[in-house]
């Protein structure tokens, strides 16, 4: 290997021609190029970081997240060989991904939809590094770059179709084992015992510990795409049909035991056992067919002769590429700013058989229920009544018992649905409703999408939040989590159409 100038001539490990490519002078500028725009990077976009590190730190679904970084530092380091047959080139006209993905970041934003932030967010991180160090390196080291998308923790959205999933393969399990059984919506009713298919059961934390396992499997033992897809498909899929087993095989335990307490008693903690059998037999089924007895390939374009890059164009490159990102920010920053924090107000309840109205609520046999409303400016984005949603809430465990009750009337405000959650630690209940515009609506994107068009537009209409309360009075005799969803639901159903047509009338303006 001859050194001329601070670049180096080498001979790919592939017995492949042989290719110039930049030394440790040439990458030093690059390296300080590149690290000062992910630091301006991570400044922009703190608070999708802040939130993707409490998730990974309050759910289950996602502590293996603090585990992505070193195994992506690991998978770079294995094949730091091809470094030697590159070298920094940046590449400007590559910023210009910014802009769509700072689109994308922005809409996101203004639907109030956390994981398109935080993936927008990721997509911007990887033009820099792009832009910076050009498309030779990021071909070169895209295993690595690519695995580093399971910092963000995604497939929050699938948990409810996960949940019904399950249902109906327990559904079908207890049919073809002869099982009688009554299915209504995710509770399951045998006579052992009433289950609930809660989010926990939907297997969302098995999926995705499965996929991020999978794509280390596959770029560590494989090395053919095709091979490397199969394995990703196998890795969603299996975990799918496991758990559907798995949460019917609780069930029908429970027929042997005669206590549906009893069979599902840790029946999270023993499903990571019964997942990590399911994950050594891909392991094993994966072997006959393994692909790592050669190392990694070199680079399929080495990097052209030339001098090394100017620090002036690397700084550009840099500068540019996260100028650009930081447009959709810039502008959310300014809207927030217009926005303004809500107004919150407590309500009066109207008083169901067996209540009595206190001051800032009632008493219902124990249980002490207090409401809380909160007007949002127009130009608030929905992700800000999410978070006030669980704030006032206080929901958040995956294992907690959920259930919906009607509002009321469409033609006073109502016709949509109370969204009520039983905390299994004996913390209560809770349930929170929505309107905008007049109407009660939903947490889905078409709700989110009419805010973000308010917002945008200074439409006059305001998201309004309802959180109701209801928890058990230090000096009462506990009811039973039966009995507190008995009351909790008469209480619900008891405000019909007053409280409806006030969160109604605020959602327009008024």
């Amino acid at each position: 290997m001859n050194m001329l100038g601070g670049r180096a001539t080498v001979v790919a490990p592939d017995g492949a021609l042989p290719a110039t490519a930049a030394g440790p002078v040439a990458w030093a500028p690059a390296v300080v190029a590149l690290v000062a725009a992910l630091a301006v990077w991570a400044a922009l976009f703190s608070t999708e970081i802040a939130a993707a590190v409490t998730v990974w730190n309050t759910s289950t679904a996602y502590n293996h997240c603090w585990l992505i970084a070193p195994i992506a530092t690991w998978l770079f380091w294995q094949r730091r060989e091809r470094l030697a047959l590159l070298a920094p080139i940046p590449a400007p006209v590559f910023a210009l991904l910014a802009i769509p993905g700072t689109l994308i970041w922005f809409a996101a934003e203004r639907l109030g939809i956390m994981e398109g932030r935080q993936l927008a967010a990721f997509g911007l991180a990887q033009v820099i590094v792009l832009t910076v160090l050009g498309w030779r390196f990021a071909l070169a080291f895209a295993g690595p770059l690519a695995y580093l998308i399971f910092l963000v923790p995604f497939g929050g959205f699938a948990v409810l179709p996960l949940q019904h999933i399950t249902a109906w393969m327990i559904d079908w399990g207890l049919d073809v084992l002869g099982i009688t059984h009554y299915v209504d919506g995710l509770m399951i009713e045998t006579p052992a015992g009433l289950f609930h298919v809660a989010e926990a059961c939907a297997g969302l934390r098995f999926i995705i510990a499965a996929l991020a396992f999978g794509a280390l499997y596959a770029l560590v033992i494989f090395r053919s795409p095709w091979r490397r897809l199969i394995v990703m498909a196998l890795a969603l899929a299996v975990p799918v049909l496991a758990n559907g087993i798995r949460a019917g095989g609780i069930i029908v335990l429970a027929e042997y035991l005669g206590s549906a307490e009893a069979a599902a008693a840790d029946h999270v903690i023993y499903g990571w056992g019964f997942f990590s059998a399911i994950i050594l037999l891909l392991i094993l089924a994966g072997l006959p067919f393994r692909e790592d007895a050669a190392p990694p390939a070199a680079p399929l374009f080495p990097a052209p002769p030339g001098p090394p890059a100017r620090p002036m164009a690397l700084a550009g490159a840099a500068a540019l590429a996260a100028g650009l990102g930081g447009a959709g920010p810039a502008a959310a920053m300014t809207l927030a700013y217009q926005g303004g924090a809500p107004v919150e107000t407590t309500l009066r309840l109207a008083a169901p058989d067996g209540c009595a109205v206190v001051e800032g609520g009632l008493d219902c046999q124990g249980l002490r229920v207090r409401a809380t409303m909160l007007v949002f400016s127009p130009r608030a984005n929905w992700s800000e009544v999410s978070a006030a949603r669980w704030r006032l809430g206080r929901g958040g465990s995956d294992t907690e018992l959920t259930f919906t009750v009607p509002i009321g009337p469409a033609g006073t405000g109502g016709g949509g649905l109370w969204r009520a959650r039983q905390a299994d630690d004996g913390d209560g209940l809770s349930a929170t409703a929505s309107w905008l515009g007049g109407r009660a609506v939903g947490d889905g994107l078409g709700s989110r999408a009419a805010q973000a068009r308010n917002s945008l537009a200074g439409g006059a209409g305001a998201p309004v939040l309802v959180v109701v309360r209801a928890v058990p009075t230090e000096r009462a005799q506990p009811l039973g989590g039966a009995r507190e969803r008995q009351v909790f639901q008469a209480v619900l159903a008891a405000q019909g159409a007053g409280l409806a047509a006030e969160a109604a009338a605020r959602s327009q303006g008024n």
